[in-house]
């Protein structure tokens, strides 16, 4: 069963909200990062984790929230023990729209967030996932509706009790410079850029850099490039009219072949298709 929804959560798209709850330890890797195109919630009951996403480093830690908008980078690392961690996949048309209007922000599910619940009600939010959790484990005629009705009630809980940060500027020192290479890339993906460029700009020997980039973010500077041209290729396919071989080459593709072959694998769609 566990494995199933994990299965449906991955897909491409989602018909419905899912959960699942995990226990994660030091010696749990990612087998790579991913984006999906549907929204993720990400909460800590107990521990600590980092995520890179969207070319920064976070620490959460218990009690933390993190809003991950579809289509946003992410890659999780464990790295002080065990951690209970829970998601919840969903799209923004499942959020009722009485309960839309009472969020604090009205382009909350385009940004990436992070608030915190207070000690107080900690409790009162742990078991309402609990719920969550059991009733996917039910899996029947009606868990979507049960699960529908409960992820109301969590988002109020958001709004009444928990506090919405700032996006921290503080990173951990040892990852400082991977995020600096990433954010370099992002600045300067439409260039010729190679590893060596990149650690140039950051002060890394190439080698070093590639491997601690790898340790960070989950993929290799290279792979990275081209997920950032993608992603702006994507942004252009649907803001322009231009021709998919001059966004291409705008968004640092010298191959057409190869830029829609890459565009294919990580979308599912041809550029043409995905515009459309």
């Amino acid at each position: 069963m566990k494995a199933d929804r994990t299965k449906r959560a991955s897909k491409e798209t989602i018909d419905r909200i899912y959960v699942e709850s995990n226990l994660r330890d030091k010696s749990f890797v990612m087998s790579s990062p991913h984006c999906h195109a549907y929204c993720e919630i990400y909460y800590i009951e107990y521990g600590t984790c980092r995520f890179f996403i969207e070319n920064n480093m976070y620490d959460l830690k218990s009690g933390d929230f993190l809003f991950i908008p579809p289509q946003v980078f992410h890659y999780t690392r464990y790295l002080d023990g065990h951690c209970k961690k829970t998601s919840l996949f969903f799209r923004e048309e499942d959020v009722d729209d009485g309960v839309k209007k009472l969020l604090p922000q009205s382009d909350f599910f385009s940004k990436t967030r992070i608030f915190e619940t207070p000690a107080a009600h900690a409790e009162q939010i742990n078991t309402l996932l609990l719920r969550m959790v059991n009733e996917e484990k039910i899996s029947d005629a009606q868990t979507e509706a049960m699960l529908r009705f409960l992820f109301q009630e969590l988002f109020l809980l958001f709004i009444r009790n928990c506090n919405f940060l700032h996006v921290p500027t503080d990173i951990h020192t040892t990852d400082s410079q991977i995020v600096k290479a990433a954010q370099y890339i992002s600045r300067r993906y439409f260039e010729p850029l190679t590893t060596a460029d990149v650690a140039e700009a950051v002060g890394y020997s190439p080698n070093y850099l590639s491997r601690k980039f790898k340790e960070a973010v989950g993929v290799g500077v290279h792979e990275y490039i081209v997920f950032i041209r993608l992603q702006n290729a994507a942004n252009e396919l649907l803001s322009t009219k231009d021709t998919i071989t001059e966004i291409a080459l705008r968004c640092g593709f010298s191959d057409g072949n190869y830029f829609k072959d890459a565009f294919k694998k990580k979308y599912g769609l041809t550029p043409r298709d995905y515009r459309k």
